[in-house]
């Protein structure tokens, strides 16, 4: 029988979190066996107790129920952390941004994001940020600005 990803999320999360079934299921209520069965598949844990175990793993209901583990892939990940899979870079460093990515963030064709690098070991990296994001904050900056300037003028 193969194993849904409910129950290889379950056994995953709980051994990357360090934790014996013993003390995932009294950190949930249940019984190590009922845990068990829940990692084996054998049985499927009620949405309470799913709601819980989320909360335990610090993931999302929808990850923990419906993340779907690759061999040699990473666990689901942190709640508000995502996984959109894998890209690779084109002759001229063009990406295509998952079709989730750009849903989940509302990015649509010509929008202009600004690429943000990290060099600094063990935190390098790339991110994209909308430049709009950007704009917002020079408007913040320029009210306040002028807030302290109106303030330097008064009596």
């Amino acid at each position: 029988m193969e194993q849904s990803n409910l129950a290889k999320n379950l056994s995953t999360l709980r051994r990357a979190s360090g934790l014996s079934q013993e003390k995932a299921a009294e950190a949930v209520g249940v019984t190590r066996q009922a845990l068990a069965k829940w990692e084996s598949g054998e049985t499927t844990p009620d949405v309470l107790h799913c709601d819980k175990l989320a909360e335990l793993y610090g993931v999302s209901l929808d990850d923990l129920l419906h993340f779907e583990q690759k061999p040699g892939s990473v666990p689901p990940p942190p709640r508000g952390k995502h996984v959109f899979g894998v890209v690779q870079m084109g002759e001229r460093g063009q990406i295509v941004i998952p079709k989730r990515a750009r849903e989940l963030f509302g990015l649509n064709r010509s929008d202009t994001l600004v690429v943000l690098g990290d060099t600094n070991p063990g935190t390098a990296g790339i991110a994209l940020v909308p430049a709009q994001f950007f704009t917002s904050l020079l408007e913040l900056a320029n009210q306040v600005q002028q807030n302290e300037d109106k303030k330097e003028d008064e009596p």
